[in-house]
């Protein structure tokens, strides 16, 4: 008979990423952006049902797609091999090149906010003459004219939603990724949506339901977010919808129906539910997938979600009714069925202080078992790990490795006080949590120390930089994907517009001197003797290609066994298909060697 070799990495990673989507008014065209030919452009479908088409190559990431109500044009974001410094582009209605609508110099960035309902004055905030505190302007498409709407102080501040009449404003203003005030402006004077603005929480994705009525999501006064109601008229706050032991993510509203759907999570996975305005009705709905990306609603009704799971990669959805699903795209690994991939175990286990927490834990399928285990903190800090498809995953459990993915204090999921708990502490309660993580592998007989790698990426990164120098007996070798190195270098390296929150969510390097050294990796490098691979994105925004740089010379000089890979062309990521192969590739060359 024919025997057949065990699926390549090549094989893992032809599944594509599909990062955002949207639908045209009359439900005829659905745009998305993905990397489906190699490099990320916009690709279309015809509705009701249609073979993808490219819609606008420009083979750069795209961060918004937004469809003229008329249909007339398409705008989209797009920046530059990675480096986020967005800016706005206009297409024809039937596709072609995107061309300069809202642009500037190279590291200027333009952020899309708001179309007005004929398709004639586009909001955007801008880093253009505050590059720290950002400032908001409305441009008149007709005429060209640009005005200045509101200037960012104290924090960066960014309009969140404009109502009908397009009088009236909310904006948002970040101190943290846990402290985010949102308050509305009416002509000069402005009003906090929250009672009480010096408190901290968080209030996000404000919704007009008509001209003095706003519905947003907050976590004011509650560990878990919920929705809440600003009234405009009475100048009044109301909580209006929570869900017990559950964070609403996202809220969005269909003025024709009168009714919103949202999305909660609950440490690794995601529901959606329907309210009804009127009859304050809530309805669970079913998902087709365990984490939504995105959601959307149409005039129709109709509703559609961009979403994976442990075993599907990206995937746009389709449903009437929010029960029943149609799926749109055919994404899936190439000649890997989903029974030959693996779905993770949710496990818990105690921490060094008693706190409990939560973790995916990957066990090879017997037939590909090699004995060794990856330890992977995520990124963040303030994400968490959840059911969602990476292609890195599946191709190294196919390989035989076992993967332990632990959700440590500062995670996001588990309510607004766990979140906030690495904040300022990025090196002490994290890292021994995923110590804790690591003995409970042991004490279970998942691996041991002659059987454990650490892979980590962005902060994952960091830990695991930080977890080599100080407990590397441990492991057998390191990758560190694009991890900051040293806490003072980077808390100046960082975009203008991070500045702000640096000092509430890392803290300040010289009133935390002391911590910042004990936190920082490049003070253990007498402890960091294990292979190692370091990975960098030469146009990263987020930690610049100098924090790898500096970790990799400061080893080379002790002589020790590090390979480095700069990737010239991407950022804080792989936005480009050859490039995602060629570092997989590598990394599972590197843990092959190193296994003996």
């Amino acid at each position: 008979m024919i025997s057949f070799k065990k699926p390549t990495v090549e094989q893992f990673f032809r599944t594509y990423t599909i990062t955002n989507f949207a639908v045209n008014n009359d439900e005829t065209k659905l745009i998305f952006n993905t990397n489906l030919n190699g490099k990320m452009n916009l690709w279309a479908m015809d509705l009701p049902g249609s073979f993808p088409y490219m819609f606008a190559h420009r083979d750069e990431s795209c961060n918004f797609i937004k469809f003229d109500p008329n249909n007339r044009y398409v705008l989209a974001g797009f920046d530059s091999d990675g480096d986020e410094n967005y800016q706005v582009y206009s297409i024809p209605f039937e596709g072609g090149l995107p061309q300069p609508l809202i642009t500037g110099d190279a590291s200027e960035k333009f952020y899309f906010s708001h179309l007005s309902e004929d398709g004639k004055r586009i909001y955007y905030v801008t880093s253009l003459e505050n590059p720290m505190y950002l400032n908001t302007h409305m441009r008149n498409l007709e005429s060209g004219v640009d005005t200045l709407l509101n200037i960012g102080e104290i924090s960066p501040t960014e309009l969140a939603a404009v109502s009908d009449d397009e009088k009236k404003f909310v904006f948002s203003r970040a101190f943290a990724n846990t402290y985010v005030i949102s308050f509305v402006k009416v002509g000069e004077e402005t009003v906090n949506l929250t009672p009480d603005a010096a408190k901290v929480h968080v209030s996000y994705d404000p919704v007009f339901t008509d001209d003095e009525t706003i519905y947003f999501v907050t976590d004011y006064e509650s560990d878990f977010s919920y929705i809440a109601k600003f009234d405009l008229t009475t100048k009044s706050f109301s909580k209006v919808l929570e869900v017990e032991g559950e964070s609403v993510q996202t809220i969005k509203f269909n003025k024709d129906k009168g009714e919103f759907y949202f999305i909660t999570s609950k440490g690794v996975s995601d529901k959606l539910y329907r309210y009804q305005l009127d009859g304050e009705q809530v309805e669970e709905c079913q998902l087709p997938v365990d984490v939504v990306d995105q959601i959307s609603s149409t005039k129709s009704g109709n509703l559609y979600i961009l979403g994976r799971s442990a075993t599907v990669p990206h995937n746009l959805f389709k449903s009437e009714d929010g029960q029943k699903w149609e799926q749109l795209t055919e994404n899936r690994v190439l000649g890997v069925s989903q029974e030959g991939m693996v779905e993770p175990d949710v496990v818990s286990y105690k921490s060094f202080d008693g706190l409990e927490i939560e973790a995916l834990l990957f066990k090879a399928k017997p037939e590909n078992a090699n004995g060794y285990t990856i330890f992977w903190p995520h990124g963040g800090p303030q994400s968490s790990e959840r059911k969602m498809f990476r292609s890195m995953f599946q191709c190294f459990l196919n390989r035989g490795y076992n993967i332990f993915a632990p959700n440590f204090r500062g995670s996001t999921g588990y309510g607004s006080e766990f979140t906030k708990m690495v904040e300022q502490d990025w090196g002490e309660g994290p890292r021994l949590d995923c110590l804790a993580g690591i003995e409970w592998l042991f004490d279970n007989g998942i691996t041991d120390r002659e059987r454990l790698f650490l892979v980590g990426g962005s902060y994952g990164g960091y830990m695991a930089l930080l977890l080599h120098g100080r407990h590397a007996d441990y492991f057998k070798a390191v990758v560190d994907i694009f991890g900051p190195s040293d806490l003072f270098t980077f808390v100046n390296s960082v975009p203008p517009h991070w500045k702000p929150i640096m000092d509430r969510w890392l803290g300040d390097p010289e009133r935390d001197k002391e911590r910042f050294v004990k936190d920082s990796p490049v003070t253990y490098l007498d402890g960091m003797v294990k292979p190692m691979l370091v990975i960098q994105g030469a146009k990263d925004p987020r930690v610049v290609k100098e924090e790898s740089d500096q970790i990799v010379a400061k080893l080379e000089k002790l002589g020790r066994d590090v390979e480095y890979l700069v990737l010239d062309d991407e950022g804080h990521g792989f936005s480009k298909k050859e490039n995602e192969i060629k570092v997989y590739s590598l990394m599972l060359e590197f843990l092959e060697k190193h296994q003996k």
